[in-house]
């Protein structure tokens, strides 16, 4: 387990383009001091690039870059001297980006970005207060990264996922596929640096899709669907100490969601890093063994009520089927954290596992239906829209969520 994520401690997952003004500001700082209020120790958030026009987060424009729709102050002068330190310690992807985003301004926006972020993640340490980010395993096409960089990916195949049992035809992502001995070659340096950025920018980070890293799907260019696909191997440890060596300890969250093999399993286990179990998964009946399961959890790993391609709680439980609905309120009565609304029993729950990190999204502690959903996956439009309402998280909000954490040995 990574030190920084060691004891029992919470935290909420909240997307910077949430926050009532979708924007860093004023309201990041209130969130903030709502989360010390409450107990917490973490906010987590999505990737911080510029989103696709679908405004998915995982499909941005530069895996370095962050978002200029993200400034709280978009007009902010910026010296020369300010540009010209951030072209230096940045040196690696910042002209990249410039040619693509339109010059200058574009430099100076990411000036603006590192001023404001800095100052929030300080205020943030200085109230106990740590920030969790979101590393996407692929770059999207036509990034500044795929144009900049293409002898790092491969031709003739895109990424994917094989059919599985929600759907028959897989999921055909479209991302570039990555040229691993090319990046072998190259001593891992694009991913080295990739993660020297994240690391500047937040305390933890979650990295997407882990099993990647191991085996990943290769589909056919130009396939209508997933399923003509073909397993490749990854990299496997060979990226990670690679990294390592540049970098020190890698304070990273394993996604590891899905059907994950033994040597997926392996390799996160070796190299120390948590993985991830959601409440959701845990309560179906044909699935006793399933690592979901409350009884299953180990302390080696994050629990969440749900992530941000799940419904919220409250839309999660008024959509289960009977079976389902009782095996979570047996569950709940055994645990002995029943509450009047079905999602704080369900986040004191969570709450309860033995995980030492315990995640909810700011959704289900505002009781949010399913109209407050983040993500929907496979759905072309509508997604990545959600915004909290001005003073939403109450003073109250925060004394229930600090009571659960304390009785929880998790404030």
């Amino acid at each position: 387990m990574n030190a920084q994520l060691s004891g029992r401690t919470a935290g909420v997952q909240l997307h910077p383009t949430s926050l009532p003004a979708g924007r860093l500001g004023d309201d990041a700082y209130r969130f903030v001091d709502w989360l010390a209020a409450a107990g917490q120790s973490w906010w987590q958030m999505l990737p911080l690039g510029p989103p696709d026009r679908a405004r998915s987060p995982y499909k941005a424009k530069s895996a370095f870059a962050a978002w200029r729709g993200l400034l709280g102050d978009p007009a902010a002068p910026v010296s020369d001297d300010e540009i010209d330190a951030f072209r230096a310690r940045e040196a690696f992807w910042i002209g990249d980006w410039e040619r693509v985003a339109g010059g200058s301004r574009a430099v100076a926006d990411q000036v603006r970005f590192d001023r404001e972020w800095s100052a929030l993640r300080a205020y943030a340490r200085e109230r106990g207060i740590g920030l969790i980010g979101d590393i996407p395993i692929y770059v999207a096409p036509g990034s500044a990264d795929h144009l900049a960089w293409p002898q790092l990916f491969r031709e003739g195949e895109v990424a994917g996922a094989p059919p599985d049992a929600y759907s028959d035809r897989g999921q055909l992502w479209g991302n570039p596929l990555y040229d691993w001995p090319a990046l072998q070659r190259r001593r891992y340096a694009w991913w080295t640096e990739r993660l020297r950025r994240t690391f500047a920018l937040f305390d933890v980070a979650r990295i997407d899709n882990f099993r990647g890293l191991v085996a990943y799907w290769a589909v056919p260019e130009g396939a209508p669907d997933a399923r003509g696909g073909r397993w490749r191997r990854g990299p496997g440890r060979a990226l990670f100490d690679a990294m390592s060596r540049e970098l020190g300890d890698l304070a990273l969250i394993a996604e590891d969601l899905g059907v994950i093999t033994e040597p997926v399993e392996r390799l996160r286990r070796s190299l120390g890093f948590p993985g991830m179990v959601v409440m959701q998964f845990g309560f179906d009946p044909d699935d006793p063994d399933g690592p979901h399961r409350l009884e299953n959890h180990e302390a080696d790993s994050v629990v969440y009520t749900g992530t941000h391609d799940h419904d919220t709680l409250r839309g999660w439980w008024e959509s289960l089927p009977a079976a389902t609905r009782d095996a979570a309120v047996t569950q709940i009565a055994a645990a002995g954290v029943e509450e009047p609304e079905p999602w704080w029993s369900m986040i004191r729950l969570a709450y309860s596992s033995p995980a030492r990190l315990a995640m909810v999204q700011a959704q289900d502690v505002l009781g949010l239906g399913s109209e407050a959903r983040m993500n929907i996956p496979g759905r072309a439009t509508g997604s990545w829209r959600w915004q909290m309402a001005p003073g939403a998280l109450t003073a109250e909000h925060a004394k229930r969520l600090r009571a659960a954490a304390e009785q929880a040995g998790r404030a």
